[in-house]
């Protein structure tokens, strides 16, 4: 679908991702680590990607925006299910290549992403948003998005699991 942005001369193509996207998909994980001051921790490679989005049980989907071509930004999601509500789209990244900021490349993405998510009939929508990301809040509080001081993010790592399960065996 072709879309314009904030920028009137300035036309923006949403569209899905395909497997040829993947090093651009990776490049913009890339960039959106390195502003969230963990460049370190983007160790997902192009073969992950393709193996993991691509197959017959895809496990995320990507919106990419495209100007001229060349990928500027993307959103990238997948479904979750709440055993209180139902379906759910959660927004895993929305990033647009710091040069091509400030146009409403964003809102052009995450609206295309609200229009997926009234398509697909989900309960509710969520994704995270780093304390110190003001950029991001402002962005969110346009759409009204609630945030919450109630629930607590836990995750435990591969290595983590790894080492939970090698212990117990060894009990």
């Amino acid at each position: 679908m072709e879309l314009t942005a904030m920028d009137e001369n300035l036309q923006i193509s949403i569209v899905e991702a395909t497997p040829a996207d993947v090093d651009d998909i990776a490049k913009l994980i890339r960039e959106l680590a390195a502003y969230e001051k963990a460049p370190d921790e983007a160790i997902l490679t192009a073969s992950d990607l393709l193996r993991d989005g691509f197959g017959d049980h895809p496990a995320f989907h990507v919106l990419l925006a495209k100007a001229n071509g060349e990928t500027v930004g993307m959103a990238f999601w997948f479904f979750t299910y709440s055993t209180w509500k139902g379906k759910e789209l959660y927004l895993e990244d929305l990033v647009v290549k710091e040069a091509w900021r400030r146009r409403g490349i964003g809102r052009l993405l995450f609206e295309e992403l609200l229009n997926l998510a009234y398509q697909y009939k989900v309960k509710r929508m969520r994704w995270q948003v780093l304390h110190w990301n003001e950029p991001a809040f402002h962005f969110y509080r346009k759409y009204r998005a609630a945030t919450s001081d109630q629930w607590l993010n836990c995750m435990l790592t591969s290595h983590d699991i790894s080492r939970l399960i090698e212990n117990k065996s060894h009990e």
